[in-house]
């Protein structure tokens, strides 16, 4: 069984979206192991997003996803990982294929493609260092 992790992103919690969110990862049959809704602190962020620390676009990634809460989930499902990914859809809002969550709830708003509504894991070796970093009491 694996387990992946998605983020609501700021600018879908705000427009209301995680409910939606929600909705589509359930009826995708993935099992919902841990929530948490919080604005995450820069640390946590840097950690996160460590990877792109040096790239130009690093600071406004910061920026934004500290602009306001996200909603954590830590899900549960095979192959959720790919699964959520295909359900998530292109990070492009604009290429996302309609039936998508970012196709369908996401848009470019002129502020760059981390705006795209929904983050998840890309690997089992992602998704547990992610888990951990957001729900350290599920790592072991």
């Amino acid at each position: 069984m694996e387990r992946s992790l998605v983020l609501v992103k700021p600018e879908a919690f705000a427009r209301g979206l995680t409910g939606e969110v929600l909705r589509r990862i359930e009826a995708k049959g993935y099992r919902l192991v841990a929530l948490s809704i919080l604005t995450p602190p820069r640390e946590l962020l840097g950690r996160h997003y460590a990877e792109h620390e040096g790239k130009p676009f690093f600071e406004s990634l910061m920026a934004f996803m500290s602009s306001g809460p996200v909603t954590a989930i830590v899900i549960e499902g095979e192959q959720c990982i790919a699964g959520f990914r295909s359900l998530a859809g292109a990070t492009d809002p604009t290429k996302a294929a309609p039936g998508s969550i970012r196709g369908d709830l996401g848009r470019d708003w002129g502020q760059g493609s981390t705006q795209n509504v929904v983050h998840g894991s890309d690997s089992p070796e992602s998704a547990a260092r992610e888990i951990g970093l957001w729900f350290p009491e599920l790592s072991g």
